[in-house]
């Protein structure tokens, strides 16, 4: 198993200077790779590109550039520059986003996500190999019929033949769809004891499409709490948990509500998203409960950590990528350094 580092996207110009401080220090402690998020503010190349300048070793990844926000061609083009420039370091992780930021952010309907990404990765790799591209899908059409377009060739060669593709999926049909098409997952709010369910949606879709299920990296964002009291560090976590759950999306489509009912909380997470919806944001992290939280994250002290990282490990996770959502600075920087030497202490990885 591997550690990584989740960032989430930056809302200002420290949190910016701050996240790429923590890259360099995440390369120089031997993490195997950084992941970016992006939403409605930072956006993901931008801040790899300033992390593959400052570091020598890591992994860069997206997670997740956003479908709606690109055409796959300008994906591929932008996939092809940040691995050139970074050595051949880049992952690309892919999500469809949701409804609010699809419709509400880039104009794009969000409709047919399944179908929407499967073209996506195709045009993407096409570009990527440097074949011409053509495509003849509902969703991109290349070049476009009875106009002007022609096929062309990206103008960049890529430092490798193949850049690996990972899939953000939640959903029975992503999840198959990560199996059969995608080099990695990219999962969250992820129980290893109960997950089992996800992790063989995409191993026998993967069998089915003719491919080894062990070549795909399961990589799963976890945030981490250190606090001799699990009780106390599952506070730091709330706020995120809650508003993923209770406010990321619109009482109707939101896949993380979904997500803790099918893990069995259904009840406390209809509680959270009455009360983020209504305003009550102080009521809604309350309402988050400490089993949620335990479940889908590392809180405690370092050997109790070290105890639930093992279990990652013995059900199949290849990599887990830590957040550190409560702390800032110094103490981010110190938290990452504890994790690191406690997964070797407890000889997790390899």
């Amino acid at each position: 198993m591997r550690l990584g580092l989740s960032l989430g996207y930056a809302t200002s110009a420290q949190q910016l200077a701050d996240a790429v401080d923590l890259a360099v220090t995440a390369d120089r402690l031997g993490f195997d790779c950084v992941w970016v998020a992006e939403a409605y503010g930072s956006d993901a190349p931008t801040v790899l590109a300033a992390i593959a300048a400052r570091t020598e070793r890591i992994g860069i990844g997206s997670a997740v550039l956003q479908i709606p926000g690109r055409t796959p061609a300008m994906t591929a083009m932008t996939a092809a520059t940040l691995d050139a420039l970074s050595g051949g370091r880049f992952r690309l992780g892919l999500g469809v986003s949701g409804p609010q930021v699809s419709e509400g952010w880039h104009g794009v309907p969000f409709a047919d996500p399944v179908g929407r990404t499967r073209e996506y990765v195709a045009v993407v790799r096409r570009a990527l190999s440097r074949r011409r591209v053509t495509a003849d899908g509902p969703h991109y059409p290349l070049p476009l019929p009875d106009g002007q377009g022609k096929p062309l060739l990206l103008s960049l060669a890529p430092v490798r033949p193949r850049i690996p593709v990972y899939l953000a999926a939640i959903g029975p049909r992503n999840l198959e769809l990560t199996g059969e098409v995608a080099d990695g997952w990219l999962g969250i709010f992820f129980d290893p004891e109960t997950g089992r369910r996800q992790l063989d949606r995409i191993a026998d879709a993967a069998r089915r499409a003719g491919r080894d299920p062990a070549g795909i990296d399961i990589a799963v964002q976890v945030p981490v709490s250190l606090d001799p009291d699990p009780g106390v560090a599952a506070d730091r976590v709330r706020p995120e948990a809650a508003l993923y759950v209770g406010g990321m999306g619109s009482r109707t489509a939101n896949f993380y509500h979904r997500q803790a009912t099918e893990m069995g909380f259904g009840t406390e997470a209809d509680e959270v998203q009455d009360r983020f919806l209504a305003g009550d944001h102080t009521g809604a992290r309350a309402a988050v409960p400490f089993e949620f939280l335990d479940a889908t994250s590392l809180l405690g002290d370092d050997a109790r950590i070290g105890r639930r990282l093992a279990v990652y490990r013995d059900r199949g996770v290849g990599t887990v990528n830590v957040s550190l959502p409560g702390t800032d600075g110094a103490e981010r920087a110190a938290v990452l350094e504890r994790v690191m030497t406690t997964a070797r202490a407890a000889g997790v990885l390899g």
